[in-house]
């Protein structure tokens, strides 16, 4: 039996996306999303967490992501976790991140992220729904 690496997120984008492209001309993006969990403590205190993702995206829909994705939007990424090494001040290092598939942008381009009090499933406020005439421009 073959093992499965799959990875589904839905957070908000925590900067703009960076976009550069490989010597062969791929674009490649990485950006990470915060997501939130609400829980209560032992003291009965609602808590809340946020797990910071990296992610990373290839081709046609690393320019998708770098060019509509920014700071606050809500976003569903889907790919597998990767493990990847690198060297910095002359130490190994690792760092973890999903490398997307697939990513939904789940904000509206109008929609604005609203203060964390106005937020109760740890995601915000559901984003609304694209107006009918805006959908022929989205290129998804």
């Amino acid at each position: 039996m073959s093992s499965v690496n799959k990875c589904i997120f839905v957070g908000r984008v925590g900067k703009q996306p960076e976009v550069r492209f490989t010597q062969g001309g791929q674009a490649v993006a990485n950006f990470s999303i915060a997501c939130n969990e609400k829980y209560k403590g032992k003291d009965g205190a609602e808590k809340e967490t946020t797990t910071w993702v990296r992610c990373s995206t290839w081709g046609k829909l690393a320019e998708l992501c770098g060019q509509y994705l920014s700071p606050g939007k809500l976003v569903y990424v889907e790919g597998k976790m990767q493990n990847r090494e690198y060297e910095k001040d002359g130490q190994k290092r690792t760092s973890t991140e999903i490398v997307a598939r697939e990513v939904v942008f789940l904000s509206s381009p109008k929609d604005r992220p609203q203060s964390s009090a106005a937020q109760d499933d740890g995601f915000g406020p559901a984003p609304a729904p694209f107006p009918v005439d805006d959908l022929d421009s989205m290129p998804f």
